[in-house]
Parts: structure tokens; C-alpha cells; sequence
């Protein structure tokens, strides 16, 4: 069974830094592109940054120059680096991925989201 699981969030000063982790875990054959969202209650949620299969990255506007995503395939680990941290990036960040996967039916791919992690940026 695969689980997508995030970790890293948590209370950071104006202007401080964390490293958000998205890992999975399973009979996974590999972790293809991975998607970071977040989301404020009551609005929806919102693509960050992106990073395909091969490398390539992606990131909105509003967090370009701060946000930084990486992967390292042989943890079957996504990373967020989130830097000069401002108030209005406190959200819920979610990662979701697509996973190729084995079980008794062969090889398959599917969309997995995590849990989420908080960040809260405060003084």
C-alpha cells in the first residue's frame, strides 16, 4: 500500500526558514511529477511549485525567488524549502503526487495527496 506522507511544518519567524518533506512509501517503482499546494480555511487551495519527473520546476508567482523544490528519487523524497518566510504563507502545504506502484494487478500509476503539514509564520 502507498502513503504519502508530509513533515517539516511548523512555527517560524518573519523572515526564517523550514524544509518541507513529502515521502512515500510502499512497493513504489518510482515517484513521477509532485505537485506542493497550500491552503488558508475558507479559500482554495493553491498550487506553490512543481517539479516533473525529469526535474523541471515550476512555482507561483508569489513565491518565486523565496521557494525552492527538490527531489531525491533514491529516498523516494520531495523537498520544500521555503525561505524569508512572510505571514501570508501561513497555510496547511500539502504535497500530491503521481506514483507508479506494484501490487497483484502489475504495475499501475495513480495520484496520491498528503496529509499536510502547518506552517505558521508569526512574531
Amino acid at each position: 500500500q502507498v502513503q504519502l506522507v508530509e513533515s517539516g511544518g511548523g512555527l517560524v519567524q518573519p523572515g526564517g526558514s523550514l524544509r518541507l518533506s513529502c515521502a512515500a512509501s510502499g512497493t513504489i517503482l518510482a515517484i513521477n511529477n509532485v505537485n506542493w499546494y497550500r491552503q488558508v480555511p475558507g479559500k482554495q487551495r493553491e498550487l506553490v511549485a512543481g517539479i516533473t519527473t525529469g526535474g523541471s520546476t515550476n512555482y507561483a508567482d508569489s513565491v518565486k525567488g523565496r521557494f525552492t523544490v527538490s527531489r531525491d528519487n533514491a529516498k523516494n523524497t520531495v523537498y520544500l524549502q521555503l525561505n524569508n518566510l512572510k505571514s501570508e504563507d501561513t497555510a496547511v502545504y500539502y504535497c500530491n503526487a503521481d506514483i507508479t506502484y506494484f501490487d497483484e494487478r502489475g504495475y499501475l500509476t495513480e495520484g496520491y495527496w498528503g496529509q499536510g503539514t502547518q506552517v505558521t509564520v508569526s512574531s
